[in-house]
Order: C-alpha cells, then structure tokens, then sequence
C-alpha cells in the first residue's frame, strides 16, 4: 500500500483500477461492440478535469480565502509559495482541459444528434467565461501575489503597495466563477433531461 502515499501514485492506481474495472465489467456484461467508448471517454475526462477544476474553485473560496486572512504576515510568506503555485497549476489546467473536453464531447455529439445542445450549451458558455477568468484576470494577479510573497521572504523587500488591488482582483474574479459554477452546473447536469 506504499503507493496511497504518494498522490501521483495513488492517481494511477485510480487510472488503472478504472481499466480494470471497465474490462470486467464488460467482460461480465457483454457491452455492446456499438457502445460509444469515444464519447464515454470524452464525457469521463471532461468529469474528471471539472471536478478537480471546480473542486479547487469552492477550496480556494470556501476555505483558503479566510485562512489566509487569518495567518500574520511572515507566515503568509511560508504558506503561499508552498501552496498556491501548486493548487493554482491544477487550477488552470484543471479549467483548460475542462473546456476543452467540454467542446470536444457537445460537437461529438450534437453531430450524432444529441439532445439538451441549448441546456449544454448554457453551461458550457458559463464554463468558457469562467475559464477566461482563471487564465486572464486569476491566475495574473495570483502569479504576481506569489512573485512579491517570494521576493519579500527572500530578501526583505515590503510587498508592493497594488498587491491588495491585486489580491482583491483575483478574490472578485474567483468569487464570480464560484457563483457561475452554480448554474453552470445545473445546465451542464440538465442537458440529459432537458429536450
């Protein structure tokens, strides 16, 4: 069980544990050789990313936002370093790849004919602007927060007077995704049903 401690391992325990399971299940099953494995693994992606994406979007404003208030300077210069860069890479990339899974699966299959395009396509225009955010406005304020917390716990240096605009930018940009995610979700979830 050496591998549950390590988080890379242990995500490709996951990875192998889920082809396991497809396997046998089919196996036991008999899946049909029509069944759309494309479209399955396009959907599973896009799953997997958005959870990861949106999952670090309710941590950073649920949780990380009011910790962080309440830290004291010198250890804000420990804990930001160590852990921003870190959740915002799985951040971004998680937004990215989302998006991208997103669109590729609604042209697949809205070009078989798939049902709910306006529902998904609510959801994922909610989605596109929430990943804009991450990369244009997030992440460039967040990257320099990180930079000045870095240059100040190195040599000294005060934070320059616009990191609490930029701080400030970020949270704003942060919370609006938080509050798209919300019927971003409904739609995205309603495509299914919703003719």
């Amino acid at each position: 069980m050496k591998f549950l401690e390590n988080p890379y391992q242990t995500m490709g325990a996951g990875f192998v544990l889920a082809i396991v399971l497809v396997l046998l299940f089919s196996a036991g099953t008999g899946t049909a050789a029509d069944t759309d494995w494309l479209g399955m693994l396009m959907r599973w992606v896009h799953f997997l990313a958005g959870i990861t994406w949106i999952g670090l979007l309710y941590f950073f404003n649920l949780i990380n936002a009011g910790f962080l208030k309440s830290l004291d300077g010198p250890t804000k210069n420990i804990v930001i370093p160590k852990l921003m860069p870190a959740a915002l890479n799985w951040f971004r990339h998680g937004a990215t790849v989302t998006v991208l899974a997103g669109l590729a699966l609604y042209f697949y299959l809205y070009s078989k004919g798939g049902t709910g395009a306006i529902a998904l396509g609510i959801g994922g225009l909610l989605g596109i602007i929430m990943m804009a955010n991450v990369h244009a406005i997030i992440w460039p304020n967040q990257k320099k927060i990180i930079a000045a917390v870095e240059q100040q716990a190195k040599d000294g240096t005060p934070p320059p007077p616009e990191m609490a605009a930029w701080g400030r930018t970020a949270l704003l940009a942060s919370r609006i995704n938080f509050m798209l995610s919300i019927p971003m979700l409904f739609f995205m979830g309603a495509g299914s049903h919703l003719k």
